[in-house]
């Protein structure tokens, strides 16, 4: 089955906590202070494995889990980090934030990584708290959350070519006799209902996969008919056959065909008509073809002079039954995506070895506490993304460590918001799960 879309959830791991410990060898006076780092938990990250065509595997398995580092030991032993958990993904995929809606990623070349969620690093043990005035201290944090983000993965086919055209146009009877593809060919409409691609090899040594997508009808840009479902690959092809049936056998006007066609696509992305585009006429080999091709090219040439700005196309005449004209249309094809990335290189000369860049995981623009009164629990709620993370990496089972974090709040100046929002001596404070009594 092909699926090109699905929802995904993804969490980093945790890493290790940091722990409280001491040299207790034999003959080693005052050892002082010997508690280890926990490791770093493990990321999730994306890797392109172009053998997969589909994001079928994702639709059965939507949560991934990385494992969380391990942690510190006795005698200064940092903890061991655990493995990134790496998730194969097909070539063409778009990742995107579900939440906020921002592409994290496009993954287009074979074995390009991206990381979707980083994993925590691991808590300090209670070496690096050491000092002056407090030799031996049991002080340790716990490690720091993995992040944690729901994902929504796109597939957008990648091929050079794109055959475009009204159901039963004959694109995928020209996919089949151009490539070794085996599509589905019958005399009903939208006998094809997911992109086929194919390979055409040239004896001159030139390849390029072509994409066999589904039909269109009027609408498609606002969902009617396949409408998104095929639209999103046109995004990716370099080159666009514009398959018009000139037969006539449906009583369809060839012209009308071509000008609804072409307006879906304008309708959905404007920039898509600025590619090369070819006009392949089909069904050659039928009685009215050429007497309808004719017609096409005179209100085509009246069409390009009412509208003088837009690009201009060639049209190319085939018959995949009895295979003529085919093999001008693959070279014509083969030359004018040569001169596309050629073009495209000029323009864009970074481009070509550009590598993906990772998902900047940058801090929520969000405060770092806010302070709220809960009436049903009687005590004062304090949350926010920092405040939450502060408490999470401390250890609770050690006063040494609440006293930190005691000092780490006064500092962001939680008492004294507390103060101004009204909270009294004796007062009840809640942080996630864990509630203490207010001091004024």
């Amino acid at each position: 089955m092909f699926v090109d879309q699905v929802k995904i959830d993804v969490q980093a791991g945790k890493g290790g906590n940091g722990i409280v410990a001491f040299r207790r060898e034999k003959f080693v006076p005052n050892g002082g202070p010997a508690g280890g780092d926990g490791g770093r938990g493990g990321s999730v990250i994306f890797k392109v494995d172009s053998g997969m065509n589909t994001l079928m595997d994702f639709r059965y398995h939507r949560k991934f889990k990385a494992k969380n580092g391990s942690d510190g030991a006795n005698k200064s032993m940092t903890g061991k980090s655990a493995d990134d958990l790496v998730v194969p993904v097909p070539e063409g995929t778009t990742v995107t934030n579900t939440d906020t809606g921002e592409v994290i990623g496009d993954l287009l070349r074979p074995n390009q990584e991206l990381v979707v969620a980083r994993g925590g690093r691991g808590g300090r043990g209670n070496i690096h708290f050491a000092s002056a005035t407090n030799p031996a201290p049991e002080i340790a944090e716990n490690g720091e959350p993995g992040e944690a983000i729901s994902l929504s993965l796109e597939l957008r086919v990648l091929a050079d070519v794109g055959l475009v055209g009204f159901p039963s146009a004959g694109k995928s009877t020209l996919l089949s006799v151009i490539t070794s593809a085996k599509p589905k060919i019958a005399g009903y409409h939208f006998t094809t209902l997911v992109p086929n691609l194919g390979m055409v090899r040239l004896d001159d040594g030139r390849d390029f996969a072509v994409a066999d997508l589904p039909g269109l009808v009027e609408g498609a840009s606002k969902g009617v008919g396949l409408g998104f479902q095929f639209l999103r690959h046109v995004e990716r092809t370099r080159v666009i056959l514009h398959l018009v049936d000139m037969s006539g056998i449906e009583g369809r006007d060839p012209f009308d065909d071509y000008l609804a066609i072409n307006k879906e696509l304008v309708e959905y992305d404007p920039d898509i008509l600025k590619r090369p585009q070819i006009v392949v006429a089909t069904k050659m080999d039928l009685p009215d073809a050429q007497k309808n091709l004719a017609e096409f090219k005179e209100r085509l040439a009246a069409d390009k002079r009412e509208h003088a700005d837009t690009p201009a196309v060639k049209v190319m005449a085939i018959s995949a039954v009895t295979h003529a004209g085919l093999s001008e249309l693959v070279n014509a094809t083969a030359d004018l995506l040569e001169q596309t990335r050629l073009n495209a290189a000029e323009a864009h000369p970074a481009e070509a070895d550009q590598q993906a860049k990772a998902y900047d995981f940058k801090e929520k623009a969000s405060p770092a506490f806010k302070i709220s009164f809960n009436k049903e629990m009687d005590s004062w709620v304090i949350s926010g993304d920092k405040i939450e993370k502060l408490f999470k990496m401390t250890n609770t089972e050690h006063d040494q460590s609440m006293l930190r974090f005691a000092r780490q709040m006064r500092g962001m100046g939680i008492d004294e918001a507390l103060k101004k929002a009204g909270a009294k001596d004796g007062d009840t404070v809640t942080i996630l799960d864990f509630s203490f009594t207010y001091v004024a």
